[in-house]
């Protein structure tokens, strides 16, 4: 469980830290760059959440077939699931490259900012079928329990990249200078390695030849859809609660932004478990080995609780001093409190939920997550949310509707799990 853990972990973690170093070297051409490449990457970042069940719905139905001795079928799943990748890629490079100029310009009403960020958008988007294809490929590579190959094809990608980001944003390294069409060429350039490579080996691997078979997409995309109502409920609830922060002040919405990046940041560790979760209880579940899936369900949620209250501790512990790694202004200091006991209280409920959310996602469950999602979203976080809006309750309002949110999902999950019928 942990080797398989440790191996998404690097997975989940390196894109973000490529973007860091993106943004802090772009950063340094001036204030409207940084903010056309925060904008152009927030675009591509909602493309790529909104698919990402083209990793863990294929994780989940490919898991299942190698459990049951099947390692072939296995791996035609990734077969379709490649053919879905370059698809919809496909459109969204037409769709994107089309209307850059108008959604960067929704996005921004600086015209300055939008222009430069959908001229990046409009480079780095011919990357995007590759992006879903090393999607594709982390899923049903996870799937047959190949650990390995998927962190040396993500980092190999990235280091180019970043290299490359470097070099051709101010020029060194032998490279010109393209400034911020640097970075969008950059960006195209590591993706395109990654997915490049992810799609090599499965042509090296697949069984049964690289025809599409349109029973097996069908199927890949009904639970696809349910996968991706489950994502937009986040984006929305999580969009919705910054948009209510910015209306309580500076301090407020920057206290509350500091809070969420540590959430986010968190939860890349969570789901690195919920993802060992989903291929360690999806090929019991396709060797017909129920009692070792149930077994495997309470590890995995015993360690990813254990683990969540370790952080959950030493956040509490360093209250009066981790904030200020962050920020040094008093204002959002004061406001920070709120939100950050909000956040230690949640972790081990957070522990308990993505664990199970990868057992279930690993049966192929989908279907209750989607509902149980939605629920939660609908019936406890946006009401709290909005009321906080209109009764001024402030970031404590807010961050109760996420306490309110995650113990809405805890309470489905675990009723599911105990009902057994995730089982069959």
């Amino acid at each position: 469980m942990l080797r398989l853990a440790a191996s998404a972990l690097v997975v989940l973690i390196a894109p973000p830290l490529y973007l860091m170093l993106d943004l802090a070297v772009v950063g340094r051409l001036g204030a409207h760059e940084l903010a056309a490449l925060a904008v152009s990457t927030l675009v591509l970042s909602v493309i790529s959440t909104q698919l990402t069940f083209l990793s863990y719905g294929t994780t989940a139905r490919s898991a299942r077939a190698f459990g049951a001795g099947h390692r072939d079928r296995a791996i035609t799943e990734g077969v379709q699931a490649t053919w879905i990748a370059l698809g919809v890629g496909a459109v969204i490079v037409l769709a994107a490259w089309l209307l850059a100029p108008l959604i960067t310009g929704l996005l921004v009403p600086d015209e300055v900012v939008a222009a430069d960020a959908a001229r990046w958008l409009r480079i780095a988007v011919f990357g995007v079928p590759l992006i879903l294809v090393a999607m594709a490929g982390n899923g049903w590579m996870r799937g047959v329990q190949d650990t390995r190959r998927p962190v040396f094809y993500v980092v190999a990608g990235l280091a180019v990249g970043a290299v490359l980001c470097v070099g051709l944003v101010h020029g060194g390294l032998g490279l010109p200078r393209l400034g911020l069409e640097g970075s969008a060429v950059a960006n195209l350039v590591g993706q395109s390695i990654t997915g490049l490579l992810f799609g090599a080996r499965l042509v090296r691997v697949a069984p049964a030849g690289l025809a599409p078979d349109r029973s097996v997409i069908r199927a890949q995309l009904a639970m696809g859809g349910d996968l991706i109502v489950r994502s937009l409920s986040f984006q929305i609830c999580f969009v919705s609660a910054a948009a209510v922060a910015a209306r309580f002040g500076v301090a407020q919405v920057a206290a509350h932004q500091v809070v969420l990046q540590l959430w986010e940041f968190m939860s890349l560790l969570l789901d690195s478990l919920a993802i060992a979760a989903q291929q360690l209880v999806g090929a019991a579940l396709g060797a017909k080995t129920f009692d070792v899936a149930r077994r495997t369900a309470r590890h995995v949620t015993g360690t990813s609780l254990g683990v969540a209250v370790t952080l959950g501790a030493v956040l509490a512990v360093g209250a009066g001093i981790l904030p200020r790694v962050f920020t040094s202004d008093a204002g959002v200091l004061d406001a920070i409190t709120t939100p950050w006991w909000f956040f230690v209280a949640m972790l081990p409920v957070a522990g308990v939920v993505f664990a199970l959310d990868g057992v279930l996602l690993g049966s192929g469950d989908a279907a209750f997550l989607r509902t149980a999602t939605l629920a939660g979203a609908l019936c406890a976080f946006l009401p709290m949310i909005w009321l906080s809006l209109v009764f001024d309750w402030g970031l404590a309002g807010i961050w109760t509707g996420l306490l309110l949110f995650m113990l809405t999902r805890l309470g489905a999950v675990v009723w599911r799990v105990r009902s057994g019928a995730w089982v069959h």
